[in-house]
């Protein structure tokens, strides 16, 4: 069904002291074929320019309305926030920091059908907006998927900034934990009863800087950004608060319930049966849990992956 210019899409746009690249992702959201959209702008107490930037804009657009947080959420609780004021059936997260290609929402909103989640591909600039000369698949596999093993690692391929989101997920995820980034608590939900679409086009703009530290970032800019991630205890208590809560999530009616029990079995200690335990249940399940990584040779890189389950936290 041609959906053009009859669902109301909500933006959600999060802002915090994004008044450097904002301006150019205003107008790319403004600029979109898709006339039927809201865009819901918070800003999680900036201190530069941003909400000045906001508030000229919402001046000249109808559809644009900003919230200022009476005080800081962090990003997760501030894009639920967002989610919970959308009007619109259909919802597409924003950075502050990307630039839209003008038909991102027309593409999505025709492709996803009944699915859950439909996502594009990303093409990568830098600060200036000059193409890096590569894209968001030639660093991660992007592909169709329904299976919520894919989210026992972190850094899944379906990142906020290239979703379109039925509305229903949203209701079904709440409340957002925040251990999780949005979209990948999202993403996983989604796949309870429905599937998450990958659309092989490149509709956004992508912005590669200092500041964003994310999981589209390469491994090597991931640990220089975000330092030390804590004691071999801490991970492991990390670990466990993260399987918990797939477990909690899971429906008991999936079979994917009993696999989430057996890895939180696994991750209560580092002693040899758990660590065996956790090594199998990686390989038995790789090809579901690793499909999101990009590798060369696929099948050979999977089982490295799972063995090294068995000497560390994954």
């Amino acid at each position: 069904m041609d959906r053009l210019n009859t669902d109301l899409v909500s933006i959600i746009l999060t802002t915090f002291n994004g008044e450097r690249f904002l301006k150019e992702q205003l107008d790319s959201l403004i600029a979109q074929s898709y006339q039927n959209i809201e865009i819901i702008a918070l800003d999680d107490g900036s201190t530069d320019t941003s909400v000045s930037i906001l508030k000229h804009y919402a001046s000249s657009y109808h559809n644009i309305t900003v919230v200022e947080n009476k005080q800081n959420l962090g990003y997760v609780k501030n894009f639920e926030k967002g989610f919970l004021l959308a009007k619109g059936d259909y919802i597409a997260p924003c950075d502050q920091d990307d630039i839209w290609l003008a038909n991102k929402i027309e593409v999505l909103i025709n492709a996803i059908g009944d699915n859950a989640i439909v996502y594009c591909d990303s093409e990568f600039i830098d600060e200036q907006g000059k193409a890096l000369g590569q894209k968001m698949s030639d660093v991660k596999s992007l592909t169709d998927f329904n299976n919520p093993l894919m989210y026992i690692e972190v850094g899944v391929s379906a990142l906020g900034h290239a979703m379109l989101i039925n509305k229903k997920v949203v209701i079904e995820a709440l409340p957002f934990p925040v251990i999780f980034s949005h979209d990948n608590w999202l993403g996983f939900v989604a796949t309870f009863n429905s599937s998450v679409i990958f659309v092989n086009q490149v509709l956004v703009q992508y912005r590669r800087h200092n500041a964003n530290l994310t999981n589209a970032l390469h491994k090597k800019d991931r640990k220089k950004l975000a330092g030390k991630k804590g004691t071999k205890q801490q991970r492991m208590l990390k670990a466990q608060r993260r399987l918990k809560l797939l477990y909690d999530k899971c429906p008991n009616q999936l079979p994917e319930k009993a696999v989430f029990a057996q890895l939180c079995k696994s991750y209560e200690s580092y002693s040899v049966n758990n660590n065996f335990l956790r090594m199998c249940l990686f390989f038995k399940h790789r090809n579901k849990i690793l499909l999101h990584k990009k590798y060369q040779h696929v099948q050979l890189k999977r089982c490295l992956h799972c063995l090294k389950a068995f000497f560390k936290i994954m």
